[in-house]
């Protein structure tokens, strides 16, 4: 269905090949996964092949692309669009209507399809994908995961032959996350689709895949093969397959499933253990923020409904819930950018709302979903030092921050001109560089890898030991499970649930990390954790 035949992708400016001499056969039905470090041209190797990679990202293309018989040489985008469905990244970027439903008929009307044929596969995708309640809404009103739905739907009512996806449930609650993929795999099973995604949450997809390819990144060859046989020295792994290295299991668990079979003596071995206690800031200590029966609407939906929230320095806070609980829109109020309809917010005995500029920035620093919003320069470099300026930082701050979370960004890079993980990484640093009493993140392991992940861990962990307070509002179970010490669950506006990280989330089959699936009852988190008791058994030993 897709083959790369010694492909290789050149940008404008660029010497090194982001992609070099890629020869790649992918049959039909097969959901393949894409994984990679943030740049190392994941992104370049989807877009190839539906001819957006060089048709509209310019650059120089050498060998052949064909998909379904079509040479994408020779077929423009709009050429392939019956046979190739592509999601980007940011999916407000495909977005052409206002409407949930209209968006989700727009790809069958430029496909010419008869008026009952639309109907019907509107209706089959509004039920497939969770989004009937969503119909009638405005897209702008949604939630960034519930626009990852419907940008997904938006593509799936062509009934395309290739369905191609990046980061699909980067923006995804669990529950959603799971729906999505199940359709995913009723596609492929049922109906012969091929679908090619790119994820860096390889703990949600591993097990669904039945090729996984590896993008090594700066034109090093690609590594293709089933997913047990790549695991074993992939360079990323999702934490089941990290603790079955440790543990030295065989053949290596993809599943939670799979792992819990394997972990019979492991569990035993650690009988009556404990991981560390995190610590807890003190109960009279005063909050950095509060929110008081705070109530935000958009319309006649309640985005809040009487919050209570208090945040003390250094703590680090996991909102979690699903899509349109609320969580952007409780960053929103900390910040100021939503005025309450009833309630008061509070920042460093502040209201929010009445800051402006570098007042602002001294109590609060926001990294929203999209973080386009915080850049405004033309190049990396220059971004760079607006945000040591902006922050009164010592030169150069910004940009040590950055080299950490994402050491391969080349100074004269255009922002807009890097993946979402990159910007996302700019953002963080631009805002940490002012190290605010009170850090708020949206989402901000969007698009980031698990090295990346794993350098914000210890980022955060260190404003946290310096007495920051940090707030994120994360889908992703797994940094939770690495640093937070308090996770607040939000349902349709309210607070459900508030406590330690370990009570609230071992107890919850939706919001419980792999490890702690793996390992229940025993009230472990993270591979990390279990990795450290391995090595000091074996030392006592």
């Amino acid at each position: 269905m897709i083959r790369f035949d010694n492909v290789s992708v050149v940008y404008d400016g660029e010497t090194v090949p982001v992609l070099r001499d890629v020869t790649l056969h992918i049959p039909e039905g097969e959901l393949v996964l894409v994984v990679g470090r943030t740049g190392s041209g994941k992104s370049t190797l989807l877009r190839a092949v539906n001819g957006l990679v060089p048709h509209f990202t310019g650059g120089t293309l050498t060998g052949r692309v064909t998909v379904d018989g079509r040479d994408t040489r020779d077929h423009l985008p709009r050429d392939l669009a019956d046979v190739v469905g592509v999601v980007p990244q940011d999916p407000s970027s495909a977005f052409v209507t206002d409407i949930v439903e209209d968006e989700l008929a727009y790809g069958m009307e430029s496909l010419g399809l008869a008026p009952d044929v639309m109907r019907r596969r509107v209706e089959e995708t509004l039920d497939l994908l969770g989004l009937t309640e969503l119909r009638d809404r405005a897209l702008q009103s949604l939630s960034g995961g519930q626009r990852q739905r419907v940008a997904i739907g938006a593509v799936l009512t062509t009934h395309p032959k290739v369905l191609v996806l990046d980061e699909p449930t980067s923006a995804l609650d669990p529950g959603a996350a799971e729906e999505v993929l199940a359709a995913l795999q009723r596609l492929v099973h049922d109906l012969g689709v091929t679908v090619l995604l790119a994820e860096h949450r390889l703990e949600r997809v591993v097990q669904y895949a039945d090729r996984i390819v590896v993008v090594p990144g700066n034109g090093a060859p690609l590594i293709s093969g089933r997913p047990a046989e790549v695991m074993i020295d992939a360079p990323v792994a999702p934490p089941v397959v990290e603790l079955g290295r440790i543990a030295g299991w065989s053949p290596l668990p993809l599943s939670v499933r799979d792992a819990r079979r394997a972990a019979d003596e492991l569990r035993r071995s650690l009988v009556g253990l404990r991981p560390p206690l995190r610590a807890v800031p003190d109960a009279a200590a005063i909050p950095v923020a509060t929110m008081r029966s705070v109530r935000v609407g958009f319309g006649h939906v309640q985005a809040l409904a009487g919050v209570d929230f208090d945040i003390t320095a250094g703590e680090v806070v996991a909102l979690m819930g699903r899509n349109g609980a609320g969580k952007s829109t409780l960053l929103s109020s900390l910040v100021g950018l939503r005025r309450p309809s009833a309630g008061t917010v509070r920042v460093a005995g502040d209201d929010p709302c009445t800051l402006r500029g570098p007042e602002l920035v001294r109590h609060v620093g926001l990294v929203p979903q999209d973080p386009r919003d915080l850049l405004c320069s033309d190049r990396v470099s220059d971004e760079c030092r607006a945000g040591d300026a902006d922050a009164h930082a010592v030169p150069g701050t910004t940009r040590a921050l950055l080299a950490l979370l994402s050491p391969d960004i080349d100074d004269s890079t255009h922002p807009r001109d890097l993946s979402e993980g990159q910007r996302l990484t700019l953002a963080l640093a631009v805002v940490l560089a002012a190290e605010p009493p009170l850090v708020l993140l949206d989402e901000p392991t969007r698009g980031l890898d698990y090295p990346g992940k794993e350098q914000l861990v210890i980022t955060l962990q260190g404003l946290a030991a310096r007495g920051h307070a940090v707030v994120m509002a994360t889908h992703d179970v797994e940094l939770a499970a690495a640093v937070a010490t308090r996770v607040v669950v939000l349902a349709d506006g309210e607070v459900v649930a508030d406590g330690p990280m370990a009570d609230v989330v071992v107890a919850s089959p939706m919001f419980a990390p792999q490890v702690a699936k793996v390992m229940a009852p025993e009230r472990w988190l993270t591979v990390g954790e279990i990795e450290r008791e391995i090595e000091r058994g074996r030392e006592l030993a």
